[in-house]
């Protein structure tokens, strides 16, 4: 992977957008990212990492501040990040997330985070994913790292050269984790762990089941009186097979005799059953035939008492059954009898009501010949008086209906005229609310001005508090540093004093071994005219402690002038902020700026009323005229409606008097019509009715003779006499009926019962029904003893048949446990795993074995061959685990040290070679994927000349093969080594930029 471009803008110290070209740094190699402290050199690293991941690691659990400080709020914030791959050529374009004004209403509102991948193609750039996880996803593809490899492999920042180095086991793994992803053995491990687990618990279980069917058999054992003497032994089998020491195998054997007792006493048991079955089928034989022939005995003697009394019956029923057939004789003249009866009767009663309806209609005085046409006429006549008698009992309601329509054009008028008055009074009230809104829109139309004008007196007066604090805190910071930088010369005097001393005494130590007649080490002459002085000496202990005391002087006057160099940065921001006020001039801007804008306020309020105001009045006016519509429309109307009552009224007037004729009302004489016409219509359907009648009576007596003259009867006596109810009838044909079917049934049943030879006297019972239970109860007692004897057989055989299968399963199980076990066991670091190594950890000391392998071929040379990383799986204290270690090989004490014993010099050289080989290894697992730009963010402030020039030569060795590599520094001997720089300096009002050179 090859970085080519980088944009920033409103990102970390960066205000305006800054541009960095990484290919212009391609022909040098290396190139150095150089500035003061503060200046934003690592936030190019966070720039970088951002743009492609969407995080920076430095804000990781905290406030993720990414959004320049120095931006206004309308100002834009965004990340461009170019670069290639051997797939191709890609730009990624980030933003976060930040508050901006709002657009309406005033505010801040969310700018939501945003992001697009372009790839460039022959036509140009071309977008390829503009969501956020889509392109995740499509950079995972690309470029084949995770954030933690990326920043270990790519973006070496600061202090993870040493963090990998000095750490723990355990802070160790957990690194290794993330870049390898390994966490897969962990699954393995604890799925291992559940599957002996699960074995564990399968054991136990089946364990626990043998033991409970072999309790539950026993007691069965036990319960059933099977023991070895049949019971005589209380306690039996089970003091025998829970005794001491006895096994699983012993109690099965003791049981299965027991089965065999079992089963011989079932099939005792299921003959003695058989047996009483037997005798209990004789006995209940011989009842059922006794029952029988005593039933046989009973019915014969009844069915000889019911001959007997049907035979003394025979002279009765053949009276019946004549008085039946005479009935039935009579019966068909019935009806012609009774017609000829109603027939007569009804032309009687048609006469005597004719007569009745003549007399009324005589009693009226009415003089007619055609009584027909004179109910026709006046039959006529009372439809036309109908809607006149109706027209005069509405004479009141009309009436009512002509006052209230006239009422009701006078309120339509009224309401005119009061409609005309309230138009008349609306305009000059709507004038002057338009004149009070447009006053106040005046003012409030400056809200936004006044508001800018508050805001920026507020950041100047906010901006003067904090210039007066920081030119306070710059006065101590600048005393610290003079006192730090002073403090820091004296160490590297002191320093370089002892390096002197150290070199000048080396003479003296050689002088002191030399011996005559032995060669000497150096040159190899056997004399030594002119041995050096031995005089004090300096130590390498001493020369270790003057480099601490340096590094720590050093480390002060760093922190001090960072110190310095912030409030500085800060003092010249908050003074530009100020815009030249002081706190005071400030403050009284600000209360005016207050007051202008909260009498805006003031007004944009009143405005807001008076524009409601204005609405109801013109809504008001609206309506209004829609209601003058409404009402000239309401008054047309009822004018209208006026009209039309009046006529009606006039038209029911005429047709009342039309009909009244000389009557006091129509009403009466509608009356008196409607009598006359009922007594003139009872009159002609009483004569039509006696006719039709006289005709019946006439034709049902001629079909009544006829019939009585072919009947067996003389006269309508006699068939009266003859006739009998239905009732009557009904019961005679059902007693000789009767009478007929018992006698045949009970001569065919005695026929029966008598070719049976049954005895006379009657049959007892008792003895046989005795028999019959004895042999019962004997049958239910033997079946309830089989069927018990039996269910403990099969029930002990089926125990002992599961307490085997379950004791054959257990040596399995058992087995099956033990290898479970031993190898969750030794996956887990426990047991046999005296070196307490989980896969996990086993895997990655694999992979720390290569790390370690790469990291010497670069730390030999760094060191002079001096150094060599080693891994050890040594056993950690406490029996912690162990695997992941590190240790320092020192060839010239041949003994290996713990990392933390290094230099502060020897510790950078020595994290950078293992940072180095670390990346070689990573980016191997990556799918072997080449790293064509790496940055790399340390203190190179820490280290002497010489480590310096160390550390210089294999920065020179990483750009071989057209690799382009960052340093990020502030060492002047670097800047003078490195040419190609890319300088990042704050300006004086707080914002930061780049300059390339």
């Amino acid at each position: 992977m090859r970085l080519h471009r980088l944009e920033v803008e409103g990102f970390g110290p960066f205000r305006a957008r800054q541009t960095v070209d990484f290919d212009a740094f391609a022909d040098d190699g290396i190139f150095l990212i150089a500035g003061r402290t503060g200046a934003g050199k690592s936030s190019i690293l966070d720039a970088v990492c951002f743009g492609l991941y969407g995080g920076v690691p430095r804000y990781d659990g905290g406030e993720k501040r990414l959004r320049s400080d120095h931006s206004e709020p309308d100002d834009p914030s965004e990340v461009v990040v170019e670069f290639s791959t051997p797939s191709g050529r890609y730009r990624v374009t980030r933003s976060p997330e930040y508050l901006r004004p709002a657009r309406r209403g005033g505010g801040l509102t969310k700018q939501a985070a945003a992001v697009s991948l372009e790839e460039l193609t022959d036509d140009g750039w071309v977008g390829r994913a503009a969501r956020a996880v889509d392109v995740a996803h499509e950079l995972d593809d690309i470029l084949q790292l995770s954030r933690e490899q990326f920043l270990q492999v790519i973006l070496l920042a600061q202090n993870r050269f040493s963090e990998f180095l000095l750490a723990g086991s355990r802070d160790r793994q957990a690194l290794l984790r993330r870049l390898f992803g390994t966490e897969r053995f962990e699954d393995v491990q604890a799925r291992f762990d559940e599957r002996r687990r699960h074995a564990e618990q399968g054991l136990g279980a089946r364990l626990a089941t043998v033991s409970a069917r072999l309790d539950e058999a026993e007691r069965l054992v036990v319960d059933a009186d099977l023991g070895r003497d049949g019971g005589d032994d209380e306690g039996g089998i089970a003091s025998e097979v829970q005794g001491a020491g006895t096994t699983t195998a012993d109690r099965l054997a003791e049981l299965e005799r027991a089965q065999a007792r079992a089963a011989y006493r079932a099939e005792r048991r299921a003959a003695d059953r058989l047996e009483a079955e037997k005798r209990f089928e004789v006995a209940d034989a011989a009842l059922a035939a006794a029952r029988e022939d005593q039933r046989a005995q009973k019915e014969r003697d009844r069915a000889r008492a019911a001959m007997t009394r049907l035979d003394a019956e025979e002279a009765a029923v053949a009276a019946a059954k004549a008085e039946l057939a005479r009935a039935r004789a009579a019966e068909v003249l019935r009806s012609s009898i009774a017609a000829a009866t109603r027939a007569a009767a009804a032309a009687d009663e048609a006469a005597a009501t004719e007569e009745r309806a003549r007399a009324a209609w005589a009693r009226l005085g009415v003089e007619t010949d055609d009584l027909d046409a004179w109910i026709a006429e006046r039959t006529r006549e009372s439809g036309i008086w109908e809607r006149a008698v109706t027209l005069e009992a509405q004479a009141s309601s009309r009436a009512t209906e002509r006052g209230t329509a006239e009422a009701a054009v006078v309120a339509a008028e009224r309401r005119c005229e009061d409609g005309q008055a309230e138009r008349a009074a609306l305009p000059g009230r709507i004038a002057a609310a338009t004149l009070e809104r447009d006053d106040a829109r005046r003012l409030a139309d400056r809200i936004a001005e006044w508001e800018s004008v508050r805001i920026a007196a507020a950041v100047r007066r906010e901006a003067a508090v904090e210039a007066e604090t920081l030119q306070q805190e710059c006065t101590s910071a600048e005393r610290v540093l003079a006192e730090a930088t002073s403090a820091q010369a004296a160490a590297q005097s002191a320093l370089a004093d002892l390096r002197q001393r150290r070199i000048d005494g080396m003479a003296g130590e050689l002088a002191s071994a030399l011996v005559d007649d032995h060669p000497c080490p150096v040159c190899g002459a056997r004399e030594h005219p002119a041995p050096a002085d031995h005089g004090a000496t300096v130590s390498a202990e001493d020369i270790a402690a003057a480099e601490v005391r340096r590094d720590e002087a050093a480390r002060r006057e760093q922190q001090a002038a960072s110190t310095c160099t912030t409030l500085q940065v800060r003092l010249a921001a908050a003074t530009a902020r100020a815009d030249g006020r002081d706190v005071e001039t400030a403050g009284a801007e600000l209360d005016a700026a207050l007051a202008a804008e909260k009498e805006a306020l003031a007004a944009a309020e009143t405005a807001r009323r008076r524009d409601v105001v204005l609405a109801e009045l013109r809504e008001q006016q609206d309506a209004l005229e829609l209601r003058r519509v409404q009402d000239e429309a309401a008054l047309a109307a009822a004018r209208e409606q006026l009209a039309l009552v009046v006529q009606r009224d006039d038209d029911a007037r005429r047709a009342i008097d039309e009909a009244r004729g000389s009557y006091a009302s129509v009403a009466e004489r509608t009356a008196e019509t409607t009598a006359h016409l009922a007594v003139a219509r009872r009159l002609r359907d009483a004569e039509a009715e006696r006719a039709r009648r006289q005709q019946a009576a006439t034709e049902a007596a001629a079909e009544r003779d006829a019939a009585l003259d072919a009947s067996e009867f003389s006269d309508v006596t006699a068939v009266v006499e003859a006739l009998r109810p239905p009732a009557v009838q009904a019961e005679l044909d059902e007693r000789v009926t009767t009478h007929a079917v018992q006698r045949e049934k009970e001569r065919a049943l005695l026929f029966d019962l008598e070719l049976r030879t049954l005895p006379e006297e009657p049959i007892d019972l008792a003895p046989i029904e005795q028999a019959a239970l004895d042999a019962r109860a004997a049958w239910t007692a033997a079946v309830d003893e089989a069927t018990r004897t039996a269910g403990d057989a099969a029930r002990l055989t089926g125990l002992i048949d599961a307490a085997k299968d379950e004791h054959a399963r257990t040596a399995e199980d058992a087995a099956a446990f033990e290898v479970l076990q031993a190898l969750a066991d030794t996956i887990a670091g426990r047991g046999a795993n005296t070196r307490k190594m989980t896969l996990e950890t086993f895997v990655l000391a694999a992979e720390l074995e290569e790390i370690v392998d790469a990291a010497n071929r670069r730390l030999h040379d760094m060191s002079e061959g001096r150094y060599r990383l080693q891994h050890s799986d040594a056993l950690a204290a406490r029996g912690a685990a162990s695997g992941l270690g590190i240790v320092v090989a020192d060839a010239f004490t041949g003994q290996t040290r713990p990392p933390q014993s290094l230099s502060g010099g020897e510790t950078f050289l020595t994290s950078l070679a293992l940072a180095l080989g670390l990346a070689e290894v990573v980016t191997a697992r990556a799918g072997g994927i080449r790293l064509d730009t790496l940055f790399i963010d340390e203190g190179f402030g820490s280290l002497d000349g010489d480590t310096l020039d160390v550390a210089m030569r294999t920065l020179d060795e990483l750009r071989q093969g057209g690799r382009t590599v960052g340093v990020i520094s502030h060492v002047e001997a670097m800047q003078e080594q490195i040419p190609a720089q890319l300088t990042v300096r704050a300006l004086p009002n707080g914002p930061s930029v780049i300059e390339m050179r």
